[in-house]
């Protein structure tokens, strides 16, 4: 017999490569993980962990979603979840991050920073639970409070004119409000801290994202926040309110893993049962 010249013998034993690893891969595997989905104690979350209320679902138990009304406001009767960078919100087709890291600080083409939206942010959930949203590198107008340091002036680079600066000078020098075009990295960027406290009173998860942007959890920190808002909108006491939060809250994973986290979604429906809403 005559032997396959080598280009022919390479394209079979690709073809032959092929054929098994779609077979493995493409067929058994996907079957194998299934299967072992369907067991015991996994198959609620294989199947999306939905949270029913009389028969209909009203979510999931893994995925976030936002508390809001028509126009995007916060319902001040229910908690409200940490900020999602997935999609439009929560959107698990769209799971993201914001791929913005500690040292986006200038705000660019209408963009937020992320300082900026972390500012934004605070000084939201500072107005909508009643406390002081401050946090340090943030002006009180809610944006990052940064600067464009130059030889023969200094500009607040996030703060458009006409906006008046968060400070007069810096070093002696008049501070000015940023115009359209102007380089702000022409200039050294200049973060100012500002007397704000060391630990905000809003946690740091009510003003990020989590990295996957579908996080269903907030920290207990931020659940407490939100206490006497909600009990307010509903007219009982905030022990009330507390008491669901302690009941909702779960442990460290294995015991060692990660905070204690309140699911939110399903404080809310606990309160709807408790307390319902009468606005």
């Amino acid at each position: 017999m005559h032997a396959l010249p080598a280009w022919l013998h390479r394209h079979l034993a690709a073809l032959r490569a092929l054929l098994v690893f779609t077979a493995l891969l493409g067929v058994l595997y996907p079957l194998a993980v299934f299967a072992v989905a369907q067991l015991p104690g996994l198959k609620d979350r294989a199947d999306g962990s939905y949270v029913s209320v009389d028969g209909r679902n009203v979510g999931s138990g893994l995925i976030g979603q936002s508390f809001t009304d028509a126009d995007g406001k916060p319902l001040r009767q229910y908690f409200q979840s940490r900020p999602s960078a997935a999609g439009d919100g929560y959107d698990p087709t769209a799971t993201s991050a914001s791929n913005l890291g500690p040292e986006d600080v200038v705000d660019r083409d209408g963009e937020p920073s992320l300082l900026t939206a972390v500012c934004t942010r605070s000084k939201e959930v500072g107005e909508l639970n009643g406390v002081d949203g401050a946090r340090p590198y943030c002006t009180s107008g809610g944006v990052g409070a940064v600067l464009s340091v130059r030889p023969d002036r200094v500009i607040s680079v996030n703060q458009p004119c006409p906006a008046v600066p968060f400070i007069a000078e810096y070093k002696g020098v008049g501070v000015q409000c940023a115009t359209p075009g102007d380089d702000p990295r022409a200039g050294r960027i200049v973060p100012v801290r500002g007397d704000a406290p060391a630990k905000p009173a809003v946690p740091a998860d009510a003003v990020t994202a989590s990295g996957s942007g579908l996080d269903p959890h907030i920290s207990v920190a931020y659940a407490d926040l939100q206490a006497r808002r909600v009990a307010e909108a509903r007219g009982v006491p905030v022990g009330t309110v507390r008491k669901l939060v302690r009941e909702e809250t779960t442990g460290r994973a294995f015991g060692f893993m990660g905070q204690p986290a309140v699911n939110v979604l399903r404080l809310n429906l606990a309160l709807d049962r408790a307390v319902p809403y009468r606005g």
